[in-house]
């Protein structure tokens, strides 16, 4: 299966990209623009060795990008996190301050700003399914939020001793149990099948409306990611060649 990679988008050659790192191709979309490399995948192997290659050609600095699971129980979806640590299988990893200081920065004004979270996150190797997975994981972490890819982007950068940062929007909220279709459509190169979504409902068509608010927290959490994207532009809080 080939690595999903997308191409720096010209920088003019001034500095070496920042590398964003997703889980899906959505996430990758919003993702991309100028110094910036993008490299994701669901599956973990996969999206380690797209990212090693990555870093072999250079980078300044790696970010963890995308959506996440909500742990924190007051965490709407839509809610965006700047972590400071990520607490994943293999321990805790820390950001990097002055980095994570200046992507909170670019979201402090405008529609973001009350949508805002410091704290940690967590990492894990599956998913995290019912709500009851999710209160345990922030009863012994403190965590805010879960995703599947910051701890091996945050392992990535300290090995390679580059900068580290995570933002991620909260897509489903603690309280909220997957419905067993939201997962059966995710390939593991990041794309979505519609086909087994189908199927799944076909089976036990009781998911469907558990699935439709699934789709609109993932609007939320979709609109959230844009306009951070957007504000991190703005701000030139991804070219650490200025930090």
């Amino acid at each position: 299966m080939p690595l999903s990679i997308t191409p720096l988008a010209g920088n003019g050659g001034s500095s070496l990209p920042v590398i964003v790192v997703a889980g899906m191709a959505f996430e990758a979309k919003i993702a991309r623009g100028n110094g910036v490399e993008v490299v994701f995948a669901a599956r973990s192997d996969l999206l380690q060795r797209a990212l090693d290659a990555a870093v072999a050609r250079g980078c300044s600095g790696i970010v963890s990008f995308g959506t996440a699971g909500g742990l924190a129980p007051d965490l709407e979806p839509g809610s965006l996190i700047v972590a400071d640590a990520v607490e994943g299988p293999s321990g805790r990893i820390d950001t990097d301050r002055s980095w994570s200081d200046r992507l909170a920065a670019a979201m402090a004004s405008g529609p973001l700003a009350a949508r805002l979270q410091r704290g940690a996150m967590a990492a894990v190797a599956a998913p995290l399914i019912t709500a009851a997975d999710k209160h345990a994981l922030h009863r012994s972490t403190g965590a805010l939020a879960v995703d599947m890819e910051s701890h091996i982007a945050g392992s990535t950068a300290a090995a390679h001793g580059v900068p580290f940062a995570v933002c991620r929007a909260i897509v489903d909220p603690s309280w909220r149990t997957l419905p067993s279709a939201a997962t059966a459509g995710l390939r593991d190169d990041g794309s979505t099948a519609l086909g087994p979504i189908l199927r799944e409902l076909i089976r036990q068509p009781s998911q469907l409306g558990a699935l439709i608010q699934l789709a609109g927290d993932a609007r939320a959490a979709r609109l959230s990611l844009v306009q951070a994207r957007q504000a991190m532009t703005k701000a030139g809080a991804l070219d650490l060649a200025i930090a």
